[in-house]
């Protein structure tokens, strides 16, 4: 029952019973008890108009409450003439503005922080409590090789099949680490905090620093290259115009002694040229030119490859076939650049794959990984529709200890190489713009795919 009904029915029974009093005492004096009815109505009346001088703030606190309540903060009230409820009124329009200004002022600053998280560079991955996935924006699906159909939404953070994610899982808060792939792609991971409803809520930032590192690598051994080959070059030029001039004199020598002395000076001659051509090899990926690109058949490149290296490969017993799509598929690329990132791979794969049947496989194991052919290698190239080339072979395989270290400049596990050949292919691929990979696959082929 409201308060106004009980007032009300508390007032009435009151104001009837003096009515009837003053009927009793008052009514053979009309003028006395005209007077006596005309006094308790207007007392009623005048109760009435108190009650409603009281109730009035209420009610408009009430009615402010619902508004409040239904997040309608666009109701005021107009000033009554009455002190205290224009006090009440004034104080409710003044909280209602600053709630108005303050939630207004909230919805920008979250449609900010949204697009701000939305076209962000760097990847961001707002976790629940529990550590599973409740945002992520584009970018962080970009990083972590998501599709967009792939709904990752709720579930935790590691079972995200990606180094990065696994890592940035069982980081501790407030930490950063550095994820290092194959030696080619990193990225920085730094775990944070941010107060949600009273309880810390952990986020994830994951910073791609593949280009920078990349530039400041080629940067510093550039600078080491191009001095070092033209210390070399100049070197090497005048002591060959020596042995040269020095060859001359031979003549002038005893019989016995000629064929030793002219021997001795040509083997420095070609030493001086191979330490040159060693040189020049580093020095090629310092002066690697831009891309030239044409329109061109990566069936026809898979092919004029595998024909320049089947002679190679069929000296060690090691068989090359081509896939090819059909129709043939064409490329924006720089034929001659690409034909070396091609011939340098499959040179890697010749090299690794297994040897002949008549000979034991490295390790004293006779049976050859899955995917063999009767036991002899094979190296695979294909072009696929999908957007990418493969060069498969069924060598020994990639030792997850150097996984990381594979596209570092230089590095190599050969006892004569000089690392020149993935850097190179790197740099080319990098150029183009390319993406690239080179793992073992649980099947035992060693796959180097480039992504168009």
């Amino acid at each position: 029952m409201k308060i106004r009904t009980k007032f009300f029915l508390f007032l009435l029974p009151i104001h009837l019973a003096a009515l009837a009093l003053s009927f009793f005492l008052f009514r053979e004096k009309w003028a006395a008890f005209i007077l006596t009815e005309a006094a308790i109505i207007a007392s009623f009346l005048f109760c009435l108009n108190i009650f409603r001088g009281l109730s009035q703030p209420m009610e408009l606190l009430l009615t402010g409450i619902d508004a409040i309540k239904d997040r309608d903060f666009n109701v005021k009230f107009i000033p009554t003439g009455k002190r205290e409820a224009d006090r009440l009124i004034s104080v409710f329009n003044e909280m209602i503005d600053r709630l108005r200004e303050e939630r207004t002022l909230q919805q920008q600053q979250h449609f900010f922080l949204d697009k701000l998280i939305h076209t962000s560079p760097t990847g961001i991955i707002i976790l629940d409590y529990d550590g599973c996935i409740t945002e992520l924006n584009p970018k962080a699906r970009e990083l972590l090789q998501l599709a967009p159909e792939a709904s990752v939404l709720g579930k935790p953070l590691g079972a995200v099949a990606h180094p990065v994610a696994r890592v940035a899982a069982a980081l501790p808060s407030g930490q950063a680490q550095t994820v290092n792939i194959q030696g080619l792609e990193t990225y920085k991971c730094l775990k944070a905090e941010f107060i949600d409803r009273g309880f810390a809520r952990p986020f994830i930032m994951v910073e791609e620093l593949t280009a920078e590192i990349l530039r400041a690598e080629k940067n510093a051994y550039g600078k080491v290259i191009r001095m070092m080959a033209h210390e070399v070059n100049n070197t090497i030029g005048a002591i060959n115009s020596i042995l040269q001039a020095t060859l001359s004199y031979g003549d002038q020598l005893p019989a016995g002694g000629r064929d030793e002395f002219q021997q001795a000076q040509q083997i420095c001659i070609d030493r001086n040229g191979r330490l040159n051509r060693f040189m020049r090899n580093f020095a090629d990926i310092v002066r690697l030119p831009p891309p030239q690109r044409e329109s061109y058949s990566l069936n026809r490149l898979l092919e004029d490859v595998a024909r320049l290296m089947r002679v190679q490969a069929a000296q060690k017993g090691i068989v090359i076939t081509v896939e090819r799509p059909t129709p043939p598929l064409y490329a924006d690329i720089d034929v001659q650049q690409m034909e070396q990132v091609l011939v340098n791979v499959v040179k890697n794969a010749v090299e690794a794959s297994l040897p002949p049947p008549s000979s034991p496989p490295l390790g004293g194991s006779s049976s050859p990984p899955s995917g063999g052919l009767g036991g002899a290698g094979a190296i695979r190239l294909t072009a696929s529709p999908a957007g990418y080339i493969s060069i498969r072979d069924n060598g020994a395989g990639i030792p997850p200890e150097l996984e990381e270290q594979l596209f570092s400049p230089f590095f190599t596990t050969k006892k004569d190489g000089q690392g020149v050949g993935l850097t190179l292919s790197r740099e080319i691929l990098v150029n183009h713009g390319f993406g690239f990979s080179l793992r073992t696959g649980e099947d035992g082929w060693t796959e180097f795919r480039i992504t168009l």
